[in-house]
């Protein structure tokens, strides 16, 4: 389920937010009739999707202001809609954590309801970061809108994790595998000058024939409705293989 789908269903199910139901939906009508059609459009119209993104997400923040939900029922209502990341995600993610390499999850979604879906999935491992947009709550517990500056798919780049713990321990690192389902996913290591190898992963989905040429053109590889980690957990196993044999080259 994409994170935008999901912030509408944690809204809509919760008991608290009944009376906020309209602008819920009227939120809900926005995106599909205008907002999601822009991320479909050519890379070339990048300024115009990014003016419509900062609207979508100022809307609903105005939304959600003032309704209480709290993040019990966030989550609960992540664990009735089940699991939402991909086959063999679980074991991508443990084989990460014991080859210990850093993952950054970065969401244009909300990273309230990312944290309870990385929880319940069991993967919220040490060696995850999540950045994200995350509520803000008043002390009666009620939403009093989004935490920091918004992230949306445009704007998902180094500048959100420059100077934080997590940059500090990836800043040496050279290599990084990019994983993502939307062209502007392929910017999220804009402003990363130190690195030296990026290796682009897209899946695509919707209007697979017709995004086909442009996806190529921006990712190195190109998965189309795959619903697996299978090509990521492949990759890290031969970069896994090929260490260890340099290894063993080197100590004889």
């Amino acid at each position: 389920m994409k994170m935008e789908n999901l912030i509408l269903a944690v809204l809509e199910c919760s008991a608290n937010v009944r009376q906020s139901q309209k602008n819920i939906g009227k939120l809900a009508m926005l995106w599909q009739k205008n907002i999601y059609p822009l991320k479909m459009i050519l890379q070339y119209q990048h300024r115009k999707k990014t003016k419509h993104m900062e609207v979508w997400w100022a809307l609903s923040e105005e939304a959600i202001k003032g309704l209480k939900v709290s993040p019990e029922e966030i989550n609960e209502v992540c664990i009735q809609l089940g699991p939402s990341l991909r086959d063999g995600s679980k074991e991508l993610f443990d084989e990460l954590c014991a080859a210990k390499v850093p993952v950054l999850v970065f969401s244009a979604g909300l990273g309230d309801t990312v944290m309870s879906v990385l929880k319940h999935c069991d993967v919220l491992l040490p060696n995850v970061e999540v950045v994200s947009n995350f509520l803000k709550y008043d002390s009666d517990g009620c939403i009093m809108g989004f935490k920091d500056r918004l992230i949306h798919v445009y704007n998902k780049n180094e500048y959100a994790i420059k100077g934080t713990d997590f940059y500090n321990q990836i800043v040496d690192r050279d290599n990084v595998i990019l994983l993502g389902d939307s062209i502007g996913d392929a910017s999220m290591v804009e402003g990363m000058d130190h690195l030296k190898v990026v290796l682009k992963i897209g899946f695509l989905y919707a209007r697979s024939e017709e995004s086909l040429p442009n996806y190529m053109n921006t990712f190195d590889i190109v998965l189309q409705d795959d619903q697996t980690m299978e090509v990521p957990r492949a990759i890290l196993n031969y970069i896994k293989n090929s260490a260890s044999h340099q290894s063993e080259l080197s100590s004889n």
